[in-house]
């Protein structure tokens, strides 16, 4: 904003305040992200696989959860539920990292993304059900694809109809299948098919949509939704981890390059359940630096992947006690 206080004076800057993001903790999320002006946000298909691959991965590391995904040249459409984590921190994360790559890639400089990534509270399960439409019918402007939206590789309607794999195990169908109320799965796909199919006029999503031909029969309604309590006290939680490790705290968060793997799950725990952020737990905890700490989290991670590890074990046992 520019506010002129005379003729001959100069044009003086006022900085205006960015509007707070709305935000709850038990919230899903539309979340839209586009790229500046003029600018494909992906140039080729390569960019798309490594924009899913981003957001497997960090959504898997915070344990959150995908129920649909459209990704055009310029946009993106993410029906997300960060299951009670930092949506900010999420889609930052994700951002970033795809920034770096495309940038690297093109060999550029600068911003990408057309400012803050938007994302609307999605706060019943009629808009759930109407966005989910909306954004499988996205593909509807992609040349060759109206009316047959399902084969666009890059949304993840295809999956819900079985056509094709998860390749990123991104998508969770659960959620809107138990909305659905349907068990069998070749019901709720044929169900599914008519209900978007329906909806491939739409142009923006409708909260309001009443989705009679679903909410009008009578079925089975089990959402299977979790939210994970992410205010975990880390003193207790860093107690608990020694016990099951068989250590004192002192040692887990000790400088001893030998105790690095107890030192790295520690602080991915605190990251994921307890809300902590980098510099909470470099200042708090460890005496590392945020860019050590980040690496040490991403490490721990990885210990929890590992099928079969203790630290798998650990964690889903923590994990259980935080959802609700």
């Amino acid at each position: 904003m520019i506010q002129w206080r005379g003729k001959k004076d100069k044009p003086k800057v006022i900085q205006m305040p960015r509007k707070a993001r709305e935000k709850h903790s038990e919230a899903q999320y539309h979340v839209m992200c586009r790229s500046i002006s003029e600018l494909k946000l992906f140039r080729e298909d390569a960019d798309k696989d490594y924009y899913l691959r981003l957001v497997s991965i960090y959504t898997r590391k915070y344990r959150c959860a995908v129920y649909a995904y459209c990704l055009m040249d310029n946009h993106v459409h993410i029906h997300l539920d960060p299951r009670g984590y930092d949506i900010s921190s999420l889609m930052h994360s994700i951002n970033t990292a795809y920034v770096i790559y495309y940038n690297r890639k093109y060999d550029r400089h600068g911003h990408l993304f057309q400012g803050r990534f938007l994302s609307v509270i999605v706060d019943s399960d009629r808009y759930c059900l109407a966005l989910s439409a909306y954004i499988h019918n996205n593909p509807k402007d992609v040349e060759g694809y109206r009316g047959r939206e399902e084969e666009y590789p890059y949304s993840s309607y295809g999956i819900y109809l079985g056509i094709r794999k998860d390749t990123y195990k991104l998508i969770d169908k659960s959620f809107i299948q138990g909305i659905f109320g349907i068990r069998n799965k070749k019901s709720f796909i044929r169900r599914y098919k008519e209900f978007v199919s329906r909806r491939s006029d739409m142009e923006a999503v409708d909260p309001e949509d009443p989705c009679e031909e679903i909410f009008n029969t009578r079925n089975e309604y089990d959402s299977g939704r979790k939210v994970i309590i992410r205010d975990m006290k880390p003193a207790k939680v860093m107690a608990y981890i020694a016990m099951k490790l068989k250590k004192s705290v002192e040692s887990i968060v000790s400088t001893d390059r030998r105790q690095i793997e107890y030192r790295a799950f520690t602080a991915y725990v605190l990251r994921v359940l307890c809300g902590l952020r980098y510099r909470q737990i470099c200042e708090n905890i460890f005496n590392i630096t945020v860019s050590g700490c980040s690496v040490l989290c991403r490490k721990g991670f990885e210990l929890t992947e590992r099928e079969g590890s203790q630290y798998a074990a650990i964690f889903n046992e923590l994990l259980c006690t935080a959802l609700y």
